[in-house]
């Protein structure tokens, strides 16, 4: 059937992470930090997440984005709300999570969001997907009249690094290389798109943790504001038992932090004296976004792990 009509879309996801680099046979755009949708886009909006969950009841804002294309299409984009000209991942997540349509209405009025298009799969009354990158490029620029709900992404070519380093210098999330040929295999990981992420390291103090089904373990962090141990949350990713039990460590009876943080009622509380090394994602909120345990180095003293101001 025609990929318009069943609108059950899978958008082609990004298997390789690597250090940016530079080719004539990629392009390189920003990596928007929002939520990945597919728009169907004719004479009416249907914006759809990556579980085909119905968007637009919840972005109300946007209801009117096929009235910013030229004809019948279908648009694969980032949805954004932007604080102060920078995406904010945390307000258009809160927001994918509402149900109220007072409070809805309140947040798209105070945060509306917009959306990034970088690739198009569907024109007119025909299915692009089999095009190379660089041709469905083309008629995404024709397709698209911009505006304060809508935008192209732009791309540079060649110059991967350079375009990594500005992205960094803006604290953005990162950079995605893309084989100008590559053609778009709907629901598949491909080679073809590389991710570039800007990450940040920090040293935390390893407080407890909390054991997690299918044999996962979380550890609890802390850091020192001055001389007071401050819980930041947790790490999951890349962490397991076997590697905390290859150090020694204490277990006690009472969290470290003299108070039991929500969410860790079920934890193992340890005393405050292994450190490791977490990297995440930069954020000006609390905690770590998309942290990613790196290890524990036994050349840092806990005290030596200061909360960053």
């Amino acid at each position: 059937m025609d990929i318009f009509d069943t609108k059950n879309i899978s958008p082609m996801l990004i298997s390789e992470m690597q250090d940016p680099f530079n080719s004539p046979e990629y392009i390189y755009e920003i990596k928007w930090d929002g939520i990945r949708c597919v728009s169907f886009l004719s004479d009416e909006t249907d914006m759809r997440n990556k579980r085909n969950k119905l968007m637009i009841p919840i972005f109300p804002e946007l209801e009117n984005l096929h009235k910013q294309v030229k004809t019948k299409c279908i648009l694969d984009h980032e949805l954004l709300v932007l604080r102060s000209g920078v995406p904010d991942f945390y307000e258009v997540q809160k927001r994918a999570l509402m149900s109220n349509p007072f409070k809805i209405k309140l947040a798209s009025d105070r945060f509306p969001a917009s959306i990034i298009a970088y690739d198009i799969l569907y024109y007119k009354d025909k299915e692009i997907t089999m095009l190379p990158l660089i041709e469905r490029k083309k008629y995404l620029e024709d397709v698209v009249m911009e505006n304060n709900l809508i935008s192209v992404s732009r791309y540079v070519e060649k110059d991967g690094i350079k375009l990594y380093e500005l992205v960094k210098a803006k604290s953005l999330e990162g950079i995605v290389a893309k084989r100008k040929d590559s053609l778009y295999w709907q629901g598949k990981k491909t080679k073809d798109w590389i991710k570039c992420k800007v990450m940040s390291t920090e040293d935390c103090v390893i407080c407890g943790y909390i054991l997690k089904a299918n044999n996962m373990t979380s550890l609890v962090l802390g850091q020192y504001d001055d001389d007071v141990l401050t819980y930041r949350g947790h790490v999951t990713l890349g962490v397991s038992l076997r590697i905390l039990n290859q150090h020694k460590y204490k277990v006690v009876d009472y969290s470290p932090f003299g108070y039991i943080p929500e969410g860790n009622s079920e934890a193992v509380w340890l005393t405050p004296e292994l450190v490791c090394i977490v990297e995440s994602m930069p954020t000006e909120k609390d905690g770590f976004r998309q942290p990613v345990f790196k290890g524990i180095r036994d050349d840092k003293a806990a005290r030596e792990c200061i909360l960053r101001s």
